[in-house]
């Protein structure tokens, strides 16, 4: 089989490493090597992800740059302290370059259909993230403006991971440190909230700005995402949904849903199914945050729900990096 894979961001550059020797494949991205840039903050849990960096033949830890140990969250009148377990930064950029490394990369190509260059493959995979450029488009789409800065500084008031919840969860402020006196600092909020924070704290801080990226994110789960193939197109990553909800973390679960993918390579609909079982709990989540943002929450009436999401990352401590306590998350579920 020949395939085409769309998009170089995480998704992509994993999956190029992923696909069985028997198939050929080669990647296409709209940005020049120059230009070209992993996106969002870059913190993911390392136990988990190490497992998956090794099948792509590296190892995750040549690319860790801080491990944290408490994560604090910052409610406004209360402060919560998470014990982290295993909740890292590393250098998201380097990695995902690295696994790019003596692939077939035809950059500066953006692809907008699939007749044309796109024929001489028997699939192509959109792993164009938010674009979804070669899927039909979502109908409800739920997509969260972001703003993040890297910056740099000797005056950074933190020194591990630091969150804050906006009201109704439309998003959140987050503070990641890198190492070496330098950090992304960063926002998300449907409801822009954020405006100015971000320059205020370059200014309070005396940063240097190394880079600034505005990249909205999909929080729409997989079940609301459908169709995730046409034709010979096949989508994966965020293009299908696998972006979790209450946290916007994807990377991890797009990596996962490589995995499925190459796992059901020659079987679309048991890839269909193995997404929508895998990512369920993505549903119940977003069903949450959307009760939320609409104004429509009853503790009431969402409590089965709740008490779902709670279990799951309670039960996966390992995979989020971090340690969730009931108290904890009842008071982010209700207060907010």
């Amino acid at each position: 089989m020949r395939i085409a894979v769309v998009g170089t961001g995480v998704a992509g550059a994993y999956l190029l490493n992923r696909i069985p020797k028997e198939h050929t494949a080669e990647a296409f991205e709209m940005r020049t090597e120059a230009n070209w840039y992993t996106v969002c903050a870059w913190g993911t849990s390392q136990p988990f992800i190490a497992r998956l960096v090794k099948q792509a033949g590296f190892n995750f830890d040549d690319y860790v740059l801080h491990k944290g140990r408490r994560m604090l969250v910052d409610l406004g009148d209360e402060q919560l302290e998470i014990k982290l377990r295993g909740l890292v930064t590393y250098d998201k950029h380097r990695l995902t370059h690295d696994m790019l490394e003596g692939k077939v990369v035809h950059w500066g190509e953006q692809v907008k259909h699939v007749d044309g260059n796109m024929s001489g493959f028997d699939t192509v995979v959109d792993a164009t993230g938010l674009q979804r450029s070669l899927l039909p488009k979502v109908k409800s789409d739920l997509i969260i403006p972001s703003l993040e800065y890297q910056v740099k500084s000797k005056e950074l008031p933190y020194d591990d991971f630091v969150i804050r919840p906006y009201p109704g969860l439309t998003g959140y402020w987050w503070y990641f440190p890198l190492g070496d006196g330098t950090a992304h600092v960063g926002a998300g909020d449907l409801r822009g909230r954020y405006r100015g924070e971000l320059d205020k704290f370059v200014k309070d801080y005396k940063c240097e700005v190394l880079r600034r990226i505005g990249r909205p994110v999909r929080v729409t789960p997989p079940k609301l995402c459908e169709p995730f193939f046409d034709g010979k197109v096949v989508g994966v990553g965020e293009s299908v949904g696998t972006v979790y909800p209450m946290l916007g973390e994807g990377i991890i679960p797009s990596m996962q849903c490589v995995d499925l993918l190459v796992e059901h390579l020659g079987d679309r609909e048991a890839y269909r199914k193995a997404v929508l079982e895998h990512f369920e709990i993505y549903a119940k989540v977003y069903r949450f945050v959307r009760a939320k943002v609409d104004g429509r929450f009853s503790l009431l009436r969402m409590w089965p729900t709740l008490l779902s999401i709670f279990l799951y990352m309670h039960g996966n401590s390992e995979r989020y990096g971090l340690e969730t306590r009931m108290a904890d998350f009842y008071k982010i579920a209700t207060r907010l």
